[in-house]
């Protein structure tokens, strides 16, 4: 296959590039080259591969690269939390218009192959929960008030119970709680109309907590494994918010690569979300505590802060069942192993 691949020069795309050239697709990339993602030219360009660095703005660019593909793999996005609603046009102009720039030049080719889309975890919000007595509950956002006193796990509106966290399927409703948890849940809806009106299947992974080689350094755009990981380079502390037992489920970048790579291999593409993830949750202190124990005996510990962000939810953790029905797909590399590579890997 000829595919596209938006996005191939970033932590995840190039990776992918790296996936799909191995397996012996022919592969054009188009990245802009986003500071907030790249703190210099990318150096890990592969050999026969066509790259262009352009924004997907670039009309006459994408005409371009659009004519002759077979398949396309959506990475290119602003990705985190970013600092405050601030951001809202960057976010908006990157993920949601940039996503429209390129399905129109795709409806203008009459596209008709496969179609991933790197999606997200945020679009669920907070993850599921079950209260004892209520049964499941879709917890509200966090109060600003309680987070100032330390009261960190949400609460059954009901008998303000503490919930208990359960792993969240696709069929969860979508509920995103910043900027870009609803630029990313934009995507996956003109993805989807895309797909819709041209029958074409759109598999929309929603990726979780992605760390590996060539993660972005201490950036606000960064994931956390990388700003532990940065922190631990300048030998302090790596900061914990709240009190380090949030959940989250923590994949590997090439994981996740193989994920996309099987999507657009799939003789019957799947059409729809899957949750790309390891199905093992971990804390985040954690996370920070296995990165520092690989980074050597002189490594500080992790400082647990009281401090909290607004835009964070608590736990949020994933069933992977539907990828490894649908795609085959079970995550490979485990927790320890990843880390391990990851304390010592290159980043960007």
């Amino acid at each position: 296959m000829r595919v596209l691949v938006t996005g191939g020069a970033g932590f995840i795309g190039s990776h992918i590039v790296e996936e799909l050239a191995g397996a012996g697709h022919e592969i054009v990339v188009l990245d802009s080259i986003h500071p907030a993602a790249h703190h210099e030219f990318p150096t890990c360009v592969v050999p026969g591969v066509e790259y262009h660095w352009a924004d997907l703005a670039d009309t006459e660019t994408l005409h371009r690269v659009t004519s002759g593909i077979d398949a396309v793999c959506h990475q290119a996005a602003m990705v985190g939390l970013g600092e405050d609603f601030g951001d809202v046009v960057g976010y908006v102009r990157d993920n949601a218009c940039g996503t429209a720039h390129l399905l129109h030049a795709l409806h203008g080719r009459r596209f008709r192959g496969a179609f991933a889309l790197a999606s997200s975890m945020v679009v669920y919000g907070e993850g599921r929960y079950r209260c004892e007595r209520h049964g499941e509950i879709r917890p509200e956002p966090r109060e600003a008030a309680r987070l100032a006193k330390g009261d960190w796990e949400p609460r059954c509106p009901t008998c303000d119970r503490e919930l208990c966290p359960e792993a969240v399927p696709e069929s969860a409703p979508a509920d995103p709680r910043s900027v870009y948890a609803a630029t990313k849940l934009h995507q996956e809806h003109l993805c989807g109309l895309y797909g819709r009106e041209h029958g074409v299947p759109v598999t929309a992974l929603r990726y979780h907590n992605v760390y590996g080689p060539r993660m972005p350094r201490n950036t606000l755009y960064a994931g956390v494994a990388g700003i532990f990981r940065s922190a631990l380079e300048r030998g302090e502390a790596p900061q914990v918010y709240e009190d380090g037992d949030q959940l989250r489920d923590f994949v590997h970048v090439r994981d996740v690569a193989r994920a996309n790579r099987l999507a657009l291999e799939a003789e019957c593409p799947y059409n729809g979300p899957l949750n790309i993830a390891s199905g093992t949750p971990r804390s985040v202190y954690e996370l920070a505590a296995a990165l520092s124990r690989n980074l050597g005996p002189d490594a500080p510990p992790p400082e647990i802060v009281p401090r909290y962000r607004l835009g964070d939810v608590r736990h949020v953790f994933a069933s992977p069942n539907a990828a490894a029905r649908r795609l085959g797909f079970v995550a490979a590399v485990s927790f320890d192993d990843g880390i391990r590579e990851f304390a010592a890997a290159p980043m960007r």
